[in-house]
């Protein structure tokens, strides 16, 4: 598990501008939705991976756990699978032609890598969500935005890996998009703790709020039990 470290001089930023260290600890969770990016077997099992994060799979528990805290509280899970886009040219058309076909061979619908990895608690109320660029809420890339407006959504919470590629990329679009942002900092995973803190700090002092699994369903619970005696 990453050791995590936001400077102090980040958290002042954050209550200069909002008051609060946690601009989103009063989130509706009827309204909230977690994003979990990109946990797939491509990117978690040595020997299918084509980008190996060896830390990934240390949060499992922590998604997992978040996943039956939203489900609980009233909100949605949402599994992120990223897949193969041939059409992708600056992301392909100066790489290795080996590399390119390890990516193809790992994120190609119905192979092993773009499996969900098998550790993972996903249920059948859940949405699964296929993405074709880093980020989930670009309009070309999915669907997702559409789809969690429909439902009534507002709020997003971003787990998954790595932390300052896929999911730094859709925490970042989800706020521009008006969604309220939390990226959770120990349910990302990154290949070092140098490069998951510097989107972690980037991230909470513009773009939204960073809040640990203990505190995130603290408040997803707390602010059920208010909104449930207010009804």
């Amino acid at each position: 598990m990453h050791v995590v470290s936001i400077p102090s001089w980040a958290t002042d930023r954050v209550v200069a501008r909002y008051g609060t260290a946690h601009p989103h600890a009063d989130l509706d969770p009827a309204r909230t939705a977690l994003i979990v990016v990109d946990m797939q077997n491509a990117f978690m099992v040595e020997g299918v991976a084509h980008a190996l994060c060896k830390t990934a799979v240390e949060i499992v528990p922590n998604v997992n756990r978040l996943a039956a805290a939203v489900r609980r509280t009233g909100g949605k899970v949402v599994w992120i699978k990223t897949t193969y886009d041939p059409l992708w040219l600056t992301m392909h058309d100066k790489v290795r032609a080996e590399m390119v076909a390890k990516r193809m061979e790992a994120l190609t619908e119905g192979s092993a890598g773009h499996q969900l990895h098998p550790e993972l608690d996903v249920q059948a109320a859940d949405l699964v969500v296929e993405k074709r660029r880093y980020s989930a809420f670009l309009p070309e890339a999915s669907d997702l935005a559409l789809r969690l407006r429909a439902g009534g959504y507002d709020a997003v919470l971003v787990t998954g890996t790595v932390t300052n590629v896929c999911c730094e990329s859709t925490a970042r679009d989800a706020m521009m998009m008006n969604f309220r942002t939390v990226m959770v900092s120990d349910g990302n995973a990154a290949d070092s703790d140098e490069a998951h803190n510097a989107t972690l700090v980037s991230f909470y002092g513009t773009f939204g709020d960073v809040m640990g699994t203990d505190f995130l369903i603290g408040c997803l619970e707390a602010n059920a039990a208010t909104r449930m005696v207010a009804e």
